[in-house]
């Protein structure tokens, strides 16, 4: 087993990214069409309310009632409104005519479905019992005007979109995207569609990483590989550091010869080297190269995989200018033993079923290798074990779904 007391805790790694995590003050403004995944710069406000008057929450009939405890049974029907038309005040006894949207006349106190009511000759006859207000939406009731109805750091979905469309915002001022730049290092690296040389291995951490930070909104320069020489390295690190705000790596953080990536980061700037308590991706490093932050990240393929969306995934949120929650856990039931423990929290690759109880239960691949893609793609989320931790069949694990992790 690996020595413990050489390796920072996996929360502690976390809290120290997000510490150094300052946020872009630059905004841009943004169509509603443009806005989507982007991060809020600024609270956004309704100007008006919602609903902009009291309105009909059914089709139906509008009523104005002296006595709910003792209302009429029949009501002459006097006018007809519908969504976009205004009525008339509403005399005691009377009915309206009254559709969903439409404004509430002046005098009605409550709304009856028009499925309640036998429609004769000469008005309505009420067949079930109405209450006061009934059905009757108020001016204000979802939105108040002058509310924050979206707050600053908040990533944009579409519902959000509409919610700002609702209230008649056109443009909504967001954090200008991140200029992020991979470099990926290492001579045994190949582009995927060239042919393989001997001791070859086609780089997908280029592919993955990249695909991570598109989908957190930030703009992504695919450096490509940087041979394995300090003076290469060196030379990569300084041009991506010149033109991007973030710079990260994939390999060469490990303590190997041909690893020049950290005395690299150390010339052009300042480096933490981390150990982290965590299986898989133990290494990572940390620092600035100029004015820019950089992130080196594990070479093995789920390592590096897995380093980036636990801990350099919260860190780029943050330094968008998003307010950073803990991902979404279940609590769900082991469908393994696991009686040996392990002095790293670990993160196993698993998939989730349902057990002949209906209970959903989380199932380990067979193969947590740092390097096996297959396990990774085959996960939909990561069961995350404990340092020191043991696990019998069917107890409670905490399960970190991937699709809170990737999207």
């Amino acid at each position: 087993m690996t020595n413990q007391a050489n390796l920072l805790a996996f929360d502690e790694a976390l809290s120290r990214l997000l510490t150094a995590a300052y946020p872009t003050h630059a905004s841009e403004t943004l169509s509603l069409t443009e806005a989507d995944g982007r991060i809020l710069a600024a609270d956004v406000h309704a100007p008006i309310s919602v609903p902009g008057f009291d309105n009909s929450a059914m089709d139906g009939y509008a009523l104005h009632i002296a006595d709910f405890n003792s209302p009429p049974t029949h009501f002459p029907v006097t006018q007809r409104i519908a969504a976009g038309q205004s009525g008339e005040a509403l005399p005691l006894g009377e009915a309206a005519r009254i559709f969903t949207g439409a404004p509430i006349p002046a005098g009605c106190n409550a709304v009856v479905p028009q499925e309640d009511v036998q429609v004769r000759e000469d008005g309505i006859a009420l067949t079930t019992p109405v209450r006061p207000g009934q059905h009757i939406r108020r001016i204000g009731e979802d939105i108040a005007v002058g509310s924050v109805i979206l707050a600053a750091g908040r990533r944009l979905t579409p519902q959000d979109i509409a919610l700002a469309a609702s209230v008649g915002h056109a443009t909504l001022d967001c954090h200008r995207r991140l200029r992020v730049a991979l470099l990926c290092t290492g001579d045994e690296l190949a582009r995927p569609g060239e042919p393989l040389p001997p001791g070859g291995i086609y780089n997908s951490n280029a592919y993955s990483i990249a695909a991570l930070v598109r989908r957190l909104g930030c703009d992504i320069a695919d450096l490509g590989r940087v041979a394995d020489t300090r003076d290469a390295t060196v030379a990569a690190l300084r041009q991506a550091a010149q033109s991007h705000d973030v710079v990260i790596t994939c390999g060469g953080v490990s303590v190997g010869e041909e690893d020049h990536v950290k005395a690299a980061v150390a010339e052009l700037g300042q480096l933490d080297l981390w150990r982290i308590a965590m299986k898989p991706g133990k290494p990572l490093a940390f620092g600035k190269i100029m004015d820019a932050d950089f992130i080196g990240l594990p070479g093995n393929p789920v390592s590096a995989f897995l380093t980036f969306c636990l801990l350099a995934r919260p860190f780029l949120l943050k330094r968008q200018g998003a307010t950073v929650a803990h991902p979404e856990r279940l609590a769900v039931s082991a469908g393994f033993e696991r009686l040996r423990a392990d002095n790293r929290r670990e993160f196993l690759r698993a998939q989730l079923t349902v057990d002949t109880q209906g209970a959903l239960t989380a199932i380990p691949h067979v193969n947590q290798g740092s390097a096996v893609m297959s396990g990774l793609s085959w996960a939909d989320g990561l069961i995350d074990v404990a340092a020191g931790e043991t696990i019998q069949l069917g107890q409670l694990v905490q399960y970190l779904p991937l699709s809170a992790l990737i999207n």
